[in-house]
């Protein structure tokens, strides 16, 4: 799947998911904290036994902390992205979402499971406000479990809910925002300069509703009608005190100009293979449509709804007749087409660009956002919250579907993922060629991006895995670009990409397929780092947490300064900038480092090294003495050093442990 919105086809797969009674723990295949720069060889992932929770495990330089099953209202149910707040993390679900206690991550504890059915519930959370999105035609705004079949209704919610959770336990719902194409994704930015106020991106991807049901939403291209819901975003302004208030304050049109990319299509094999699928399927009954080449299977999810309304037209009741399926089956290709945005646009000239993005990350210390918009990947200038204004774009014949972004944490880089084949699909296998489905990482230079690389999990998974770069998080390891990302049932990986053009994996965690037998949907949705540990969100199994293991690739050292960076809350779309706090696990952390560029000799790092361990035995006025002399000689290193910015840092910090010290 290309530029088709993303979770279509993956909520259609809500029906193939069993769940089994219990959980099982596996042992990892490899042991942790391999001290060799080799990856495993044999890579273990491979011919893992598949279980839904019981499935075989690898991992290689990290461990699993906690595996925990979903609560009973949310089993057989997707569970989608996470945020944070204190010692807390919230997990959005197409059944709602869920709140748990992770203060000891090795035995995670359900707070609140809040059921609330809605595609997709990506969450994000500030102070005690907690915003959900919502898209699905029959999400409801009493959060019912028994949707809306009416076309237009007044009971629909397609947009953004608001919580107060002041009382964790007892969450209020204390403000709506509908919008025009519903919210698959939002991002919540918050303004340095406007603390009363947070901002939330909208991106809508789903069709545009009816003005019947929300008076000023126009479904026409926008060369025929400039009021158009298409090729904008919404931006929603929250008054932090009184939520209730919260509204659209701006549409702003920041795909204007952009035609349509190329794209690379799909595999002929795959495009053979769906049509087969497809053809057996509508002898038996089904719906089917094409996008891009591909022939689709509608689930009942997806078509009874349709079916329900064409029963209303015509002032009907009960089950559809013959008349009704026929009627549907004319118009349902039309309807994907304008879903997808294929009916868009011309008639001649040019295809426009994307309607919409997928997801929009913001970086507020560097008043810079990055859009993941279908066909292209932004950078957008957003100094002023309410009126974000694109700088550049970047296309790619070898994306499929701009997804998510992220930066590197001092904002010279860029890094873009591809969710070819929509997060359905096994897009991992050994036939996939490494540029489909992959990360994108571009330098940004003068506030232009300039591209460098992919990065694609290296391990081939099988055609029962759905599989393609999705959410992930940098890990605070300092002076590095170190990542970790989710695959679906790719598992999880942890790569460097410090030296842009040339990414390197350096651990990672995978399970066996769900189901042996067919694609059956699990997997991680997204992996964070948050305070020291990685959470990821498991689409079937629920909710897992690691740790980094020390390695030939990050030490102990750099792993324990890692955990002095705390996070109040975490919205990964908000990107926070770590900082480090002066401390002897971040010195010890950049000496690991200059040993593993040999910015300095062997000698001269034990030398540090011992100097360290003497000085944090000692106390007072000792202690300053002894860091103030290990800084000094250390200005001396800085000019005969091959890494000699690591060996500043390394001196700073040293400074700054001085200073604590008086």
């Amino acid at each position: 799947m290309t530029s088709v919105h993303p979770r279509v086809f993956s909520g259609l797969a809500i029906g193939l998911l069993s769940v089994a009674a219990c959980a099982h723990h596996t042992v990892s295949s490899t042991a942790n904290g391999s001290l060799s720069m080799a990856a495993p060889s044999p890579d273990p992932r491979i011919g893992l036994r598949a279980g839904l929770m019981n499935a075989a495990e690898a991992s290689w330089n990290m461990r699993v902390l906690s595996k925990t099953a979903p609560p009973a209202e949310f089993l057989g149910k997707i569970n989608s992205d996470l945020a944070f707040s204190g010692k807390y993390a919230i997990q959005g679900s197409f059944n709602g979402w869920q709140i748990w206690d992770i203060s000891n991550p090795s035995a995670p504890v359900l707070t609140t499971a809040y059921v609330c059915p809605a595609s997709q519930s990506d969450v994000s959370v500030y102070r005690n406000l907690l915003i959900v999105s919502g898209e699905d035609l029959r999400a409801r705004i009493d959060c019912g479990t028994e949707g809306v079949k009416d076309t237009v209704s007044k009971d629909r919610l397609r947009g953004v809910r608001i919580f107060d959770i002041s009382d964790i336990t007892h969450p209020r719902n204390v403000g709506n925002v509908q919008t025009c194409r519903g919210s698959h994704t939002h991002t919540l930015l918050v303004d340095p300069k406007d603390p009363e106020n947070v901002y939330v991106y909208i991106s809508g991807s789903s069709m545009v509703r009816s003005p019947s049901e929300l008076p000023g939403c126009v479904g026409a291209p926008l060369d025929k009608d400039p009021n158009s819901a298409l090729f904008r975003i919404e931006v929603i302004k929250v008054p932090v005190a009184h939520p209730e208030q919260a509204a659209i304050v701006s549409s702003p049109r920041i795909f204007a100009d952009l035609v349509a990319p190329a794209r690379h299509g799909e595999p002929p094999e795959d495009i053979a293979a769906s049509h087969k699928i497809a053809a057996e399927a509508r002898a038996k009954g089904a719906f089917t449509f094409t996008v891009h080449e591909m022939e689709r299977v509608a689930s009942p999810q997806f078509i009874d709804p349709m079916l329900d309304s064409i029963i209303k037209a015509r002032k009907g009741t009960g089950a559809p007749t013959a008349a009704d399926s026929a009627a549907l089956r004319v118009a349902l290709q039309g309807m994907v087409d304008k879903m997808v945005g294929a009916d868009e646009g011309p008639a001649k000239g040019p295809r426009p660009g994307p309607t919409q993005c997928h997801d929009i990350t913001v970086f507020p210390a560097i008043g810079l956002a990055g859009g993941a918009c279908e066909g292209y990947g932004f950078l957008i200038d957003i100094r002023d919250p309410a009126h974000p204004v694109r700088i550049g774009a970047v296309s790619d014949s070898n994306f499929s579907y701009w997804h998510s972004a992220t930066f590197n944490n001092d904002g010279t880089k860029i890094l873009f993922s591809d969710e070819w084949g929509g997060g359905g699909q096994p897009k991992c296998r050994a036939t996939d060629r490494r540029e489909w489905g992959a990360d994108a990482i571009f330098t940004l230079v003068d506030r232009k991006m300039q591209f460098q690389s992919y990065y694609k999990l290296s391990a081939p998974q099988t055609p029962q895995e759905n599989c393609v770069a999705h959410n992930g998080s940098m890990i605070p390891i300092p002076a590095r670009d170190v990542m970790v990302q989710a695959w679906y049932q790719g598992g999880i990986s942890v790569f460097d990409w410090t030296d842009a053009a040339h990414p390197r994996e350096i651990a990672f965690f995978d399970r066996g397929p769900a189901d042996s037998t067919h694609m059956s949907m699990a997997g991680s949705w997204s992996v964070y780092w948050y305070n020291g540990v990685m959470v990821s969100s498991e689409i079937a199994r629920g909710l897992d947490i690691f740790e980094l293991s020390p390695s030939a690739f990050i030490s102990q050292n750099e792993i324990d300064a890692a955990k002095t960076v705390h996070l109040d809350y975490l919205n990964t779309q908000g990107q926070p900038k770590f900082v480090w706090p002066a401390s002897f696990a971040l010195a010890r952390a950049y000496v690991d480092q200059l040993e593993r560029s040999r910015g300095l000799s062997s000698k001269r790092i034990s030398k540090i090294r011992g100097e360290l361990r003497e000085a944090e035995k000692a106390s007072g006025a000792k202690r300053t003495d002894e860091l103030n002399e290990i800084a000094k000689v250390l200005d001396g290193d800085a000019s005969g050093s091959s890494d000699a910015s690591k060996v500043r840092m390394e001196a700073a910090t040293v400074r700054e442990l001085a200073a604590a010290s008086r």
